[in-house]
């Protein structure tokens, strides 16, 4: 499948842009944090297992590739940002099990076609900033009868709230630049696959989140460590509004925690969906 002439597609600058977001702060100790479950849930959905070749796109430090591969799959973690596969060796060393590790836009995959029996992404592929040119290629990759995985924030949800949020303190997006958490919204992944992929699983879940003491201990961990918030409170500097985002992201914690102030507790929703590629 190739993606038509009038598909936007990122510039060289863009991407370069994206790859020193997910850089910065500490990605890594995020997983470790509280998304390690994330992996394990969309792998074992897509019935991953011996024998097969899996790709994983946007693939991060590996937390799904890396359960992947202790099925005995054959297993290719791709990512756009090289800078987190060092985190990613060194767990799968942990787990004794080996990947092929791939830099690679989501955008613009450097695999034949028809190349894999299953392809996947946890919270990954739906951060490239062009829906339709990335689920093309997560198509196109795929062989005819073999499976999609893909595990997204919804649009409803806490992540989703929070990139509207940040949003009110980042320059406007790149003309046809879509927002991640649509990803997670099932008619507009259905129409992102089109008739290619026939869903067979489409689910959402609640990813809980209880490993910060009080509310505002989310809000910090975000601004120490996840890309997209330090870039929005970056700009926000920029314009002298940095008190007014930490008080925004303040007031946004408070609001979605379902804790008390000594114990926060957070509830994640996201989309797991699995489809098989038609012929």
């Amino acid at each position: 499948m190739t993606p038509s002439t009038d598909t936007p597609s990122p510039s060289p600058e863009l991407r370069q842009k994206h790859r020193k977001m997910w850089a910065s702060g500490d990605y890594p100790s995020m997983v470790e944090t509280f998304l390690t479950p994330l992996g394990p849930r969309l792998v074992e959905a897509a019935g991953i297992g011996a024998g097969q070749r899996v790709l994983d796109v946007a693939a991060g430090t590996g937390n799904a590739a890396i359960v992947a591969a202790k099925t005995g799959a054959d297993v290719v973690a791709s990512d756009l940002t090289p800078e987190l596969f060092d985190a990613g060796r060194e767990r799968a060393v942990a787990e004794g099990v080996e990947l092929e590790w791939v830099e690679a836009d989501a955008h613009d995959l450097p695999f034949e076609d028809e190349s894999f029996d299953v392809v996947i992404s946890s919270i990954g592929v739906m951060f490239a900033p062009f829906h339709q040119q990335a689920a093309d290629e997560l198509v196109r990759v795929c062989r005819t009868g073999g499976k999609i995985g893909l595990l997204s924030w919804t649009p409803e949800g806490m992540i989703g709230a929070l990139f509207r949020t940040m949003g009110q303190f980042m320059p406007p997006p790149p003309e046809g630049a879509q927002p991640p958490p649509l990803w997670g919204g099932e008619e507009h992944l259905r129409g992102l696959l089109g008739n290619g992929v026939e869903l067979e699983t489409v689910e959402k879940g609640i990813l809980e989140v209880t490993a910060f003491e009080r509310p505002d201990d989310y809000g910090e961990h975000f601004k120490q460590r996840y890309g997209p918030t330090i870039a929005a409170r970056a700009n926000a500097e920029k314009e002298g509004r940095a008190e007014e985002f930490d008080q925004t992201l303040s007031e946004f914690c408070a609001e979605w925690n379902q804790g008390t102030d000594e114990q926060a507790h957070f509830g994640m929703e996201y989309l797991l969906t699995v489809g098989r590629k038609r012929g």
